[in-house]
């Protein structure tokens, strides 16, 4: 059905706001740009815009009614075993008129409840309304790939698919939320659920489903949790082993993702993880299977494209393979359109890469696999080895080693930056990591390391990156290296075997059987958009003006001469992992400004 967005309003004692659920739907045209419907009853009203993916008649379209089942739905999102699912709850009795996923998760809903979600492979974001009972069931995917804001307003409580949304149609509280401000200037940039960056905002984390009953009670379920242990089971597994079902899992959610009704192309860095994958949908037969690469111009020195790796791979299985080279002149008009198409602010120099490889593949192909997630999956980052030292109880030493690597800046440092009215009164970030590493579920260092990247880091910065800027054009983005089973499964391998080999060992090692060994074996590449790293020129004087204009002086969130120590030396001081903190505070105030909201605290 595909990638869409939709909103609504459950009111608590009035009837729904209709006109602001249209002025959210409105918002979001970019992401459904195939058809739009609204739906209303009494207290709950739903809109939705569509891009048309499986079933691209009427008979799928959305806002979604079954007047046999008294059920309504909007939906976001692709149910791989959709077809699976269907016959069985056919099996069951269950009459269906459309050929739709949508639909299936309505008699779903009816067969098995709340927990259908159980039963689910896929991503998706959901809201489920009982016609008679005015019960509404929201929920998220397992691993967060499509996200879902909720804010609470006069009477009800709204919820969208992107944050812009909700804004739109008013009556929120737009002021900064200090915690978010915490996470977003210490935590590499990543909120983790339910803050947003807006105090009015939330998001309803992964694997969650909430239930608003007819009375206005909520119920918020966790209905998955990955655990990072090792499993009894397979005690006896050596390498090989392994190396086996971690490329039969993979193989698996490559096929599955190859459910459409309309062609599916693939993004090709030329790195091990999007040519496994290019690989793997060639051995599933796919032919004239088209690929896209992007590159830069250098700057500062840094090569800004991997052409040469791709092309190798596009060569050996015969893809329809386009390069697509962005020069300067094209990157910075281009910055607007990817800060207006962010959700959240996003500090990643990925964003605009993005974006503009999202505009072209949009005009070839409507749905793309990409290779997101295998990093946090099977341990590609430099941080996970120095975890292996931080021993079973020892939660400290692995906080300690993973903020040496992953972190900005430190509490004291973010003391200097921020003015003191938007400052956290603790070191909230480090207590998040600290509570999270604390948990039960993960055998040691790296395990912690590794389950807070793929549940909470991953889910805010590279997935949700994805999401929006492919989203901004209309395109579908898979990501098969967060298939639910394919992590459930490299969650409970030993960590020894993810980190061997400077990182994704197990993988490595299985993708030899597939794919050429100098990609493999080649220097571990990034995605590096040089202009955003190395400010200069008309970047440094965005930048500049970002930073002093008047709404940036009303809002007061930087200590003035923390600015100016910055702008004066904008290359001079990189994060750990490389990013320059000059760009991560104009980024906010850029987002803030495109987007005309948050204003001075309250």
């Amino acid at each position: 059905m595909g990638m869409c967005g939709f909103a609504g309003e459950i009111a608590h004692d009035r009837a729904a706001d209709v006109a602001a659920v249209a002025t959210m739907t409105d918002t979001m045209v970019p992401r459904g740009p195939d058809a739009g419907g609204t739906y209303a009853q009494d207290r709950v009203a739903l809109g939705h815009r569509r891009l048309s993916i499986i079933d691209l008649s009427p008979a799928g379209s959305q806002p979604m009614h079954d007047p046999e089942l008294g059920l309504t739905i909007v939906f976001n999102g692709c149910i791989y075993n959709y077809p699976e699912l269907r016959k069985e709850l056919i099996g069951k009795g269950h009459r269906f008129f459309s050929h739709s996923d949508t639909e299936v998760l309505l008699k779903a809903y009816r067969e098995w409840g709340d927990r259908f979600v159980d039963r689910l492979h896929g991503m998706f974001a959901f809201a489920i309304v009982e016609r008679d009972s005015g019960r509404v069931l929201l929920g998220r995917d397992r691993l967060g790939i499509k996200p879902l804001y909720l804010a609470e307003v006069d009477g009800g409580l709204r919820f969208a698919s992107t944050l812009p949304a909700l804004v739109a149609a008013g009556g929120i509280d737009t002021s900064i939320d200090p915690v978010a401000l915490h996470h977003y200037l210490t935590f590499h940039a990543v909120v983790p659920a339910p803050h947003t960056i807006l105090n009015g905002v939330r998001k309803l984390p992964p694997a969650t489903t909430l239930a608003v009953e007819p009375d206005g009670t909520r119920r918020e379920v966790r209905y998955w949790e990955p655990v990072f242990e090792r499993d009894p089971a397979r005690a006896g597994w050596g390498e090989r082993d392994w190396e086996d079902a971690v490329l039969e899992s993979l193989r698996v959610a490559v096929e599955r993702r190859l459910v459409a009704d309309v062609p599916v192309g693939c993004l090709l860095s030329g790195g091990l993880d999007s040519s496994l994958i290019v690989g793997l949908l060639a051995e599933a037969g796919q032919h004239g299977l088209e690929t896209f690469s992007i590159g830069f111009e250098a700057a500062g020195g840094e090569e800004g494209d991997e052409f040469k790796w791709s092309d190798i791979v596009a060569e050996r299985f015969g893809t329809i393979h386009h390069q697509l080279r962005i020069g300067t002149e094209r990157m910075l008009p281009a910055l607007d359109g990817a800060i207006a198409a962010m959700s959240e602010p996003m500090v990643s120099h990925d964003a605009v890469a993005f974006y503009l490889l999202s505009q072209e593949v949009s005009k070839h192909v409507k749905v793309v696999q990409s290779g997101q997630g295998a990093d946090e999956v099977f341990a590609g980052y430099h941080w996970y080895p120095p975890m292996a030292s931080a021993g079973e109880g020892d939660v400290a030493g692995a906080v300690e080693r993973y903020r040496a690597a992953f972190f900005d800046r430190d509490h004291a440092a973010m003391a200097a930056l921020v003015q003191p009215g938007y400052l956290a009164a603790a070191d909230e970030s480090g207590r998040f990591v600290t509570d999270h590493f604390a948990a039960p579920g993960a055998a040691g260092g790296v395990d912690r390391a590794l389950r807070l990247d793929t549940t909470i880091m991953l889910v805010d910065d590279p997935v949700k990156r994805v999401d929006n800027m492919t989203m901004a054009w209309g395109l579908e983005a898979r990501v098969p290296f967060l298939d639910h089973d394919l992590v459930e499964l490299a969650a409970t391998c030993p960590p020894e075997l993810k980190t061997a080999q400077d990182g994704k060992g197990v993988l490595k090692e299985a993708a030899r059987r597939v794919i050429p060994h100098e990609v493999i074996d080649r220097p571990k590449g990034y995605f590096p958009v040089p202009a955003l790293k190395h400010l200069q020129g008309p970047y440094l004087d965005l930048v500049r003006d970002a930073l002093h204009a008047p709404a940036a002086r009303d809002r007061g969130l930087f200590r003035p001469e923390a600015v100016d120590q910055m702008l004066a030396d904008p290359n001079g001081r990189l994060t750990p992992l490389r990013g320059n903190p000059l760009w991560q505070i104009a980024l906010l105030e850029l987002w803030l400004q495109r987007h005309g909201i948050g204003g001075p605290a309250a």
